[in-house]
């Protein structure tokens, strides 16, 4: 079996209103591309700062400006299609109860936990309009340590069923600098923080795409996870029909490879897990 558990049914620029992406037709665009990529469960995961009830969690500016649409309204509409109902919900320090009560109200197949923000501040290691990097004397042991302490938080939380893109840190590449430290000293942290939390960790094509050429999570960290008895999820985080099992080759050669043989499927936020899906060829999108 192969599932795409987080993806987007419109895209991230300015003005894309529920109205227009909200739909049965585009709906039906995702499904086909799912048909066609041999994927058998799809599931949608809309960003909770798209949602006004998100500003009772935090009101960041990026959220104040796109908190315009009703969660409730988004869950209605999901349920009346094929997809599994999912959201995509930024950790909020401080915020876990909140957290817990907005997620606990809803009829949830499962909930897909983020870390973008890091840190004092309103600044985000992969949105150039809140730059933790801005001003090129970032220290990159330090940005990382940030990303990956909040990462940790988020992990052992409980709020979230799947890990989104673990490491997004990583996002611009060579773009960035590197830490000097030896990076498991940021993963093996990190595994212990989602044994203790108990949610599976997404491996998600979605860095193919992005300046860093890669999976989410790296290799080494992916390892780790595995040799820990981490579950995986599989996704695209498609923002598009034709990114739906973006890179699924690359993805479940890393999966054989780690002597991975099942995936996660969720419903009504109970996990169980089946056999990985034969590889299908790469999308282009």
């Amino acid at each position: 079996m192969l599932t795409d558990y987080h993806l987007h049914l419109r895209p991230d620029e300015d003005g894309t209103t529920f109205e227009r992406y909200f739909t049965a037709a585009n709906v039906d665009r995702y499904l086909a591309a799912a048909q066609e990529g041999g994927i058998e469960e799809l599931g949608v995961a809309e960003h909770v700062y798209r949602f006004a009830q998100a500003l009772d969690l935090w009101r960041h500016p990026l959220w104040v400006e796109n908190a315009l649409d009703d969660l409730d309204a988004y869950c209605e509409f999901v349920r009346s299609t094929p997809l599994r109902l999912g959201i995509e919900c930024d950790y909020v320090p401080g915020a876990e109860e909140r957290t817990e009560a907005l997620l606990g109200a809803r009829d949830l197949d499962y909930v897909v936990g983020s870390v973008h923000f890091v840190g004092e501040g309103d600044t985000a290691v992969d949105h150039e309009g809140f730059d933790v990097w801005e001003g090129g004397d970032a220290d990159a042991d330090e940005i990382w340590r940030r990303y990956f302490d909040a990462f940790a938080a988020a992990a052992r939380s409980g709020l979230f069923d799947i890990l989104a893109h673990p490491d997004l840190v990583k996002v611009w590449g060579r773009a960035r600098p590197l830490p000097a430290a030896d990076l498991r000293g940021f993963y093996e942290p990190a595994v212990e923080a989602i044994l203790a939390g108990g949610a599976a960790v997404e491996l998600s094509t979605a860095g193919l795409r992005k300046p860093v050429g890669e999976l989410y999570p790296a290799p080494e960290f992916a390892r780790l996870c595995a040799e820990a008895g981490v579950p995986f999820a599989l996704s695209s985080d498609a923002h598009l029909p034709e990114q739906v099992g973006f890179g699924y080759d690359r993805a479940l050669e890393l999966l054989e490879s780690l002597g991975v043989g099942e995936i996660c499927v969720f419903e009504g936020r109970q996990r169980r897990l089946v056999p990985v899906g034969a590889a299908v060829p790469s999308s282009q999108g």
